[in-house]
């Protein structure tokens, strides 16, 4: 079985009850995963899959060695779980059996064998939460659900690079559960999604005050510059991971120390869900339903502007939607979830 994955951190995390679903149905089938080169960290620690692609980018050239690949394989079944046309089309070239997925157009449903048409009410498509997306895909297939909890696993090599980046910082090793702040201040999607440095700032400085918690910023690859204008726009200190970054799996292992979590939304959110963390969500241009699952350790935040939700990965006017989210509504959505 070949599974292409998401392409996204947070929704590779919601399609996880899917993943478990199928190893469940199929016990003893080989599985294949293919997706981004750093999502294998993501699912590193988990025994749903036997084998790793990875997915590579490219034109005509680099698709025909990707089906001749898959085709030499032999795969019985590909599962199609992002919407693009591209991913489905190497399955259908390899001419595997099987190819399940979405319809997202006549084109695209011509590719697979398996298909489900988009969630829709009255004639119009409709967002649900991906988790249950994604699990309506593997139901297709005859799966039964292994339940609709998200899930990932810490591994012990990341737990203990993570522990010396700690004492690095100054943390002590172990640090206790109760001391951290996790603060996740990027979005790969676009500054859209992004909230205002000196907002992340004033959240921590408070929760500093009042609960002692340390602030433990941890960007992605591209995200450092903004986590520095957290920290230098703080007035009490913050560690910054940002030299190196941390990988997908140390991020794992720290999100699961934190006694909260501060995001965007982006895939650190769903990292914490999974890892039965608090997190307070600053959510700002896209829709919430896709993510409305798993809300009892969740505190979602939004501004009800007549713009949002737009998708948009760049604001073309002013990010009310961010901008007008005060610092005050995190601190007491942060103070819920500790007490």
């Amino acid at each position: 079985m070949l599974v292409r994955l998401p392409n996204w951190v947070g929704d590779v995390v919601m399609a996880t009850p899917a993943l478990r679903a199928l190893r469940a149905t199929w016990p003893e089938a080989e599985i294949v995963y293919e997706g981004r080169p750093f999502l294998r960290a993501l699912l590193g620690g988990l025994a749903w899959f036997d084998g790793w692609r990875d997915e590579r980018k490219g034109g005509a050239r680099e698709l025909l060695q990707r089906a001749r690949e898959l085709r030499a394989q032999r795969f019985d079944l590909a599962v199609v779980l992002p919407d693009s046309h591209g991913a489905a089309l190497g399955p259908w070239l390899a001419r595997v059996p099987r190819r399940a997925g979405y319809d997202r157009s006549p084109a695209r449903r011509w590719l697979l064998t398996d298909w489900l048409p988009q969630p829709a009410e009255g004639g119009e498509v409709v967002p649900i939460p991906m988790v249950e997306r994604y699990l309506r895909l593997a139901r297709k297939l005859g799966c039964v659900d292994a339940g609709d909890a998200t899930e990932l696993a810490v591994e012990a090599a990341d737990e203990a690079t993570l522990a010396e980046k700690l004492a690095g910082a100054g943390l002590d090793d172990p640090v206790g559960a109760g001391d951290l702040l996790v603060v996740t201040p990027g979005a790969n999607f676009g500054s859209s999604k992004l909230w205002p440095p000196r907002h992340f700032a004033a959240t921590c400085d408070e929760l500093r005050r009042r609960h002692g918690l340390v602030p433990v910023i941890a960007p992605g690859p591209s995200e450092v510059e903004i986590a520095r204008a957290v920290a230098d726009a703080m007035e009490t200190p913050a560690v910054v991971l940002g030299e190196p970054v941390t990988s997908l799996g140390e991020l794992k292992a720290l999100i699961a120390r934190a006694r909260l979590v501060l995001s965007n939304d982006t895939g650190p959110r769903a990292m914490a869900v999974a890892l039965r963390r608090p997190v307070v969500v600053l959510m700002g241009p896209t829709d919430p339903r896709y993510t409305a699952m798993h809300l009892e350790r969740q505190r979602v935040l939004r501004e009800e502007v007549d713009c949002s939700p737009c998708h948009l990965k760049v604001c073309p006017i002013d990010h009310r939607c961010m901008e007008w989210l005060q610092p005050a509504r995190a601190v007491a959505a942060a103070e819920e979830l500790l007490a």
